[in-house]
């Protein structure tokens, strides 16, 4: 009986291969799946293990590059070893070999992607100036372009391994991406823009920027667009090329505010008081810890006021600190001037009018009118 049935598992053939070849196959693409998979998850705890330690940034990168491992691959994988053991026909054998560089070359290049976009992402993190890193321009370009050429080398190199002749095909390719880039030129301008943000770095991802009429912290730097959180709460986006020719006021890079501001006083001030003036205001400026005294000076006679021009330097670059130094300045002006006695000015006309003595009645005509009166007396005359 039981060589009944070793001879049936020898003797039936199925596409040719007996049905023994075929189980002893479809174990072994078991067992290579289940060991590869032991044996990933075997280095998957140790270099865990080794993470866990501090300053061991390569073995966290190498857990999240061997996590990334497909299993879909690994089960093609597992299929080709099994069906290596097949007795099959010539033509097949090379098709194998193959698929085997076109798993591998997959499988590799998954790792290999996944590594990059964490190699990358630590890099500019460690770079970055920004408390929360959330990407810029450069590491979003230069992850991009590494992840094209990446790819493009690993399609080219599994059609090369399948027969295809890659020369022509590249041609092809220069070709159809000249049509592309003429189809597609205003893209191809935001994204030669996003170049320029990345390289330049007018700003950056956490920046207050100001753009034209729009004004607001960026928040992500695109390819093609970037994206400005205004202050009232609203997502901006706006093309790159768009802000690139526009002129772009960068607020976080500000250091320290120059500040200007104007007094106007009545003329009725004495020339005492007009001295004093200044003084008082230097003495209020110079009090402030966040300020710094730059100058103050009468500086015109207007049309309706003596004018005053102030200047001074806030040490802090926040808008709200400005705000809070400025007040703290308005209402002790307020208070001093109250004290000295002169008057804040608004615009205002004065007028004089001049009351003149009545003349002759002759005199009040006009003088063709004169003219006609005295030849009228002529005539009388005669």
């Amino acid at each position: 009986m039981f060589q009944d049935v070793v001879s049936f598992f020898i003797n039936y053939s199925f596409l040719g291969i007996s049905l023994a070849n075929w189980i002893f196959a479809g174990s072994l693409i078991v067992v290579s799946f289940v060991l590869a998979r032991t044996v990933i998850g075997f280095f998957l705890r140790r270099l865990r293990q080794q993470s866990a330690q501090p300053n061991t940034h390569l073995s966290h990168i190498a857990v999240e590059v061997l996590s990334g491992t497909s299993n879909t691959l690994l089960l093609l994988a597992s299929i080709l070893i099994g069906v290596g053991v097949l007795d099959l026909p010539e033509r097949w054998l090379g098709r194998v070999s193959s698929l085997w560089f076109v798993v591998a070359a997959l499988q590799v290049g998954l790792w290999v992607n996944r590594a990059l976009a964490l190699a990358l992402a630590r890099y500019f993190r460690r770079h970055s100036t920004a408390e929360t890193y959330q990407g810029s321009a450069l590491a979003t370009l230069s992850l991009w372009g590494a992840k094209v050429f990446l790819w493009v080398v690993v399609v080219l190199a599994m059609l090369s391994n399948v027969g295809v002749n890659i020369t022509a095909f590249v041609a092809s390719l220069g070709v159809g991406g000249i049509a592309v880039a003429l189809a597609v030129q205003n893209i191809l301008a935001d994204v030669f823009a996003s170049l320029s943000i990345a390289v330049d770095k007018p700003f950056e991802v956490g920046d207050f920027i100001v753009v034209g009429s729009l004004s607001g912290t960026v928040e992500h730097v695109g390819l093609k667009t970037t994206r400005i959180r205004s202050l009232g709460g609203e997502q901006i986006v706006m093309a790159n090329a768009e802000m690139i020719g526009s002129t772009i006021q960068n607020y976080k890079r500000l250091q320290e505010r120059r500040i200007v501001f104007e007094l106007a006083l009545t003329y009725g001030c004495s020339a005492q008081q007009i001295r004093e003036v200044p003084q008082r205001i230097e003495g209020i400026i110079r009090q402030q810890k966040l300020a710094r005294f730059d100058r103050c000076h009468f500086r015109n006679f207007g049309s309706s006021a003596l004018e005053f021009e102030t200047v001074y330097i806030v040490l802090d670059p926040s808008y709200n600190v400005y705000m809070e130094v400025q007040q703290t300045i308005n209402l002790a002006i307020v208070d001093a001037f109250a004290e000295l006695g002169v008057t804040f000015a608004h615009p205002s006309r004065t007028v004089f009018i001049e009351s003149v003595p009545a003349r002759e009645t002759l005199d009040s005509y006009p003088t063709g009118s004169r003219k006609q009166t005295a030849s009228h007396s002529d005539r009388n005359d005669h």
